[in-house]
């Protein structure tokens, strides 16, 4: 009559004659309950099920098994502990056969158990013997196939399914967004006849991860309720699509609301504070962390080191680091790339060596960060060494993003040829940021050859990319070879390849100054140039000449010269100058490369200043002090600079203000001097 007596002759139990106590080895004995009624089914009940959600199995079932009297309820809130806790399989099982009369509740327990422990397949077999089942039975199948974007079994059941509730129409939405749907998920949407804050939340996030901002808009608009979940899609949509401005702006607007964050909010908006590069809100948003529950949240922790990290502040970066009380691969791998980000390579790789010495198993993203550490320290050999321990020591096959940054490594050292041929061996096809990286490195040396090469290919897989157009014109235009630029402006034109704006911005008191280059519209510009034309001097009476290659117009050298001053960059720094007090670090960011003459005034700008001064383009932070940058020039000329003599001409590298070098490390350029070179601001 019953299943129970189906299951009992499918599979005899050997220990079925043994009481359940023994079976679950759970039995406690407790003087706790001594007082309590346990004749009172209903207060009894309920205390087991508060321990249960509490995780105290063994006190529930300590109440459990003093109750003279139990219904089907009680047999159930027992169950649930059972089933809930992964590895307790048999002993639900065990226990859902005792139970005199199972009902509906009783097999969805034992549904769940076998869709958690089992995976779908064994759920289905379960489903399918299931002599009653009602519309949460149903919907946990729905569910459970939508899980694992298996959308035809879910169409079926879908269609199957005797009635239908909130819960059924958003597992069929979310189904649909996750497998990349979105055409159904809005069709389902729509066609719903209820809908919950769930079903409307799915719907956002399906349009926010396909890019359909002001669709997303719309929706949240009209909905007349919101739960915490529809705010983080929101602001985490934002985010995702480039819109951090965005989602800052309806963060606030979640907090005038009452709303109160959790760490998934704190970590979108967080990240929007780096994406911004908004240091002082970003410290706004720590207070606010701070004086909640999620000071030791692990997630929270992590997203304000990564903050810290990407807006220029490694110190306090590290030391929240440190203060995570539970540091998980995420952790560890925001605090190396914040290293790596910032050139402390041998920083970033020792971090990683404590990693692994404290068992924590790095993965893909662990590895990226050590490559960066390898390229933006100069490191080639023993980013190789890392590369290749990637894949036969730890068995992470190598992405894309390892590839880039072998292909940058490589390229950056002058070994062109060799990250061509990492390229060719790549088992997949580049994608077109490989080239693009390749690109790069044939500026810094100046192999025309290859840089065509590169482009060429660049160009093949995205023809709209400007930045295949924009390198290689940057490159006829340093050897003066202005008809070549011309073609390509003119190919830019054909295919209506736009070159983004290069633009700096630096933050004052909360408010964020944009500059571009030769900049018109800062109501300041006055006293900015005054400033510049004051250093320019200063500058030029230390050594400092400009770099005419960066000026990439054909116009004359003092024309050239007047652009070059006004780079976007130079502008932010002397504002920055005249607003930011002594002692405070200049902090600037670019949305582009810092180009080569910019890099070295603003060598000489913090020698004559004595400030430090910090800068973030695309590829990495420079930390500009008494003359000398973090990266060692190592991005302008691809050799790696330390103290000792050499007076190096290659390209760009200059040598910078107040230090010697060695020739180890200058073989390539071949100006060796066994002199060197000392700066005038050098104590």
């Amino acid at each position: 009559m019953y299943y129970l007596r189906f299951l009992r002759n499918k599979t005899q139990n050997p220990l079925s004659t043994l009481s359940f106590v023994t079976l679950t080895k759970h039995h406690v004995t407790t003087t706790t309950h001594s007082n309590f009624n346990h004749d009172n089914v209903i207060e009894s009940n309920k205390l087991i099920t508060s321990y249960v959600r509490s995780g105290d199995i063994d006190t529930a079932l300590n109440v459990f098994e003093k109750m003279t009297l139990r219904t089907t309820v009680t047999w159930n809130s027992i169950l649930s502990g059972f089933a809930k806790k992964h590895g307790n399989f048999e002993h639900a099982r065990q226990l859902f056969e005792k139970i005199p009369q199972p009902n509906a509740v009783s097999y969805n327990i034992m549904l769940a158990c076998y869709l958690h422990n089992f995976g779908i397949h064994k759920a289905r077999e379960f489903f399918n013997d299931m002599p009653v089942k009602d519309i949460a039975s149903w919907n946990t199948m729905v569910s459970g196939y939508a899980q694992i974007g298996k959308m035809s079994e879910v169409r079926g059941l879908f269609a199957a399914m005797p009635e239908k509730n909130s819960v059924s129409w958003s597992a069929m939405v979310s189904g649909y967004v996750a497998c990349g749907d979105l055409d159904s998920a809005v069709e389902c949407f729509y066609a719903s006849p209820v809908k919950s804050v769930i079903t409307w939340t799915a719907m956002i996030t399906g349009y926010m991860k396909f890019g359909r901002v002001e669709s997303a808009e719309r929706l949240f608009k009209e909905m007349s309720l919101k739960n915490l979940v529809t705010w983080n899609a929101m602001i985490a949509g934002y985010v995702e699509n480039g819109r951090a401005e965005d989602a800052v702006k309806l963060f606030k607007t979640m907090l005038e609301t009452g709303a109160k964050p959790n760490a998934l909010t704190l970590t979108s908006v967080l990240l929007g504070c780096s994406n911004l590069s908004a240091l002082q809100l970003g410290k706004q948003v720590h207070q606010l962390v701070c004086k909640s529950p999620l000071s030791s949240d692990t997630t929270a922790g992590t997203s304000l080191v990564s903050m810290y990290s990407k807006c220029g502040d490694l110190k306090v970066a590290w030391k929240l680091f440190v203060q995570i009380p539970r540091r998980d691969i995420v952790s560890w791998n925001a605090m190396i790339s914040g290293y790596a980000q910032h050139g402390a390579g041998e920083k970033a790789l020792s971090l990683f060596d404590e990693m692994k010495i404290e068992g924590m198993k790095p993965d893909w993203i662990t590895f990226v960060a050590v490559l960066l550490a390898c390229n933006h320290a100069g490191l080639v050999n023993l980013g190789i060494k890392y590369f290749d321990t990637m894949v036969k020591d730890f068995g992470i096959e190598a992405r894309p993003e390892h590839y880039a940054c072998m292909v940058d490594l490589l390229g950056r050292a002058g070994r062109l040829f060799e990250a061509v041929d990492l390229i060719k061996s790549m088992p997949f096809k580049p994608h077109p940021a490989i080239f693009g990286t390749l690109l790069g490195a044939c500026r810094i040396h100046k192999n025309l050859h290859l840089a065509e090469f590169a482009a060429k290919n660049l160009l093949e897989l995205d023809p709209t990319s400007a930045t295949g157009y924009v390198q290689l014109a940057n490159i006829y235009a340093a050897q003066n070879r202005w008809d070549h630029v011309a073609r390509i402006r003119s190919s830019m034109k054909e295919n209506n390849v736009v070159k983004a704006p290069g633009y700096s911005w630096i933050e004052i008191n909360s408010v964020v100054h944009e500059f571009r280059s030769s900049d018109r519209l800062h109501p300041e510009l006055a006293s900015i140039h005054k400033k510049l034309n004051e250093l320019e001097k200063k500058m030029k009476l230390a050594g400092y000449v400009p770099n005419l290659e960066f000026a990439l117009h054909d116009v004359g050298e003092e024309v050239k010269e007047q652009l070059l001053l006004w780079h976007s960059e130079k502008l932010a720094i002397a504002f920055g100058l005249l607003k930011v007090p002594l002692g405070v670090p200049i902090r600037v960011f670019k949305n582009l490369r810092v180009c080569g003459d910019c890099h070295s005034a603003i060598k000489y700008m913090s020698a004559i200043e004595g400030r430090e001064i910090i800068v973030r383009d695309t590829t990495r932070f420079h930390h500009f002090k008494d003359g000398i940058c973090s990266c060692s020039d190592y991005c302008y000329c691809g050799v790696q600079r330390i103290r000792g003599g050499c007076t190096c001409t290659l390209y760009h590298c200059s040598p910078p203000l107040g230090a010697f070098y060695t020739i180890e490390q200058h073989v390539l350029c071949g100006a060796f001097s066994p002199f060197g070179f000392r700066s005038p601001f050098r104590k």
